[in-house]
């Protein structure tokens, strides 16, 4: 089979392809290369097109002859502020529209993955013990400076208790990377009806691991906590620490990845390890991993476009593509303290 594998050189892709090259598919590699300091190790005998999504040359060389794409491409993580809204509608959405044009005009009609991410769910899923499943507002300036992190029943101000998010949730994405995530899945989505391509977006919760991006404003709270530690400072928690998530290790979602390549199901799953950690946990357990490092510091700053709990079910993901999380928390989180970073 051959394999197109967009941001084939980066974090999760470059798992991605190993796995690929590894049991004998053929891969071509499209990546820009801007957040390599020099040229990536790819496997033998991998093809490298050097491009973003939104150069149609590489785009058009690139889906030359493929039988199925997975496109990891993609502006991540939620930014500085909205100043960037421009370079996440080019990278994320102008680019996404460029490579399915490239496929329609090849009439590609194969199996099409796509990164997707639990951000598009906005606040994870609520109960109210009087009022029971409830949508959360967006959470309010006033509230926040108050330390009153967590959201509120709007019927009767109650503090909400989460639940575990299916994919029937319904979409509200709260900052600028969420709405193109959103607007990622759609497009997709409606290639593959148009084109009769059979398509899959896989919701990635939290990814840490090897190949991570460090020291960015774009680079996950795992990678932020671990330099900190590697520098002999202290990891900074935001709001509370008590913020709920779900870590999954990079080398789960490359093998979810693989996965969906072999399947024919189409729709939307979570990929997720469905052992659920708060942010201050996590903070713990890396500081654990480096002898004589403090403990971390709760500072209750926040960032507005954070949301407060999102806990995925990884039950469709096990039915629909035959996923399962294998990496504990804690094993996860030891390795990680000595993976190599980007």
């Amino acid at each position: 089979m051959r394999v197109l594998v967009t941001g084939g050189a980066g974090f999760i892709g470059g798992g991605i392809v190993e796995r690929l090259a590894a049991r004998g598919d053929r891969v071509v590699v499209l990546d820009s290369l801007t957040a390599h300091e020099k040229a990536p190790d790819l496997p033998d005998p991998v093809e490298l097109i050097v491009g973003d999504l939104n150069d149609e040359d590489a785009v058009r060389n690139a889906t030359e002859g493929v039988d199925a794409v997975c496109h990891q491409a993609a502006r991540v993580g939620l930014g500085v502020d909205f100043d960037d809204v421009t370079g996440y509608v080019a990278d994320n959405d102008l680019g996404t529209a460029t490579l399915l044009r490239a496929l329609w005009r090849r009439s590609f009609a194969g199996r099409l993955v796509v990164a997707s991410s639990m951000v598009v769910y906005g606040e994870g899923r609520y109960r109210c013990p009087e009022h029971g499943d409830v949508r959360a507002e967006p959470r309010r300036r006033a509230d926040l400076d108050a330390g009153r992190f967590d959201p509120r029943c709007p019927h009767c101000g109650t503090a909400l208790a989460w639940a575990t998010v299916t994919e029937e949730a319904p979409l509200d994405p709260r900052n600028v990377y969420a709405a193109t995530k959103v607007h990622t899945e759609h497009l997709a989505f409606l290639y593959g009806r148009e084109s009769g391509a059979r398509v899959c977006a896989l919701r990635y919760h939290n990814v840490y691991g090897p190949r991570m991006p460090r020291d960015t404003p774009y680079a996950g709270v795992a990678s932020i906590f671990r330099s900190a530690l590697e520098s002999g400072g202290v990891p900074r928690v935001f709001e509370d620490g008590a913020q709920t998530r779900d870590f999954v290790h990079v080398h789960d979602v490359a093998r979810a990845n693989v996965l969906a390549l072999d399947s024919d199901w189409t729709g939307a799953c979570n990929v997720a390890s469905g052992e659920p950690h708060t942010v201050g946990d996590m903070a713990r357990a890396l500081a654990a991993a480096f002898p004589g490092a403090p403990e971390p510091v709760v500072t209750g700053e926040y960032r507005l476009g954070d949301v407060r709990h999102v806990v995925a079910s990884p039950d469709l993901a096990a039915a629909a593509i035959g996923f399962r999380a294998e990496t504990a928390f804690a094993d996860g989180m030891r390795a990680f303290a000595s993976d190599p970073l980007r």
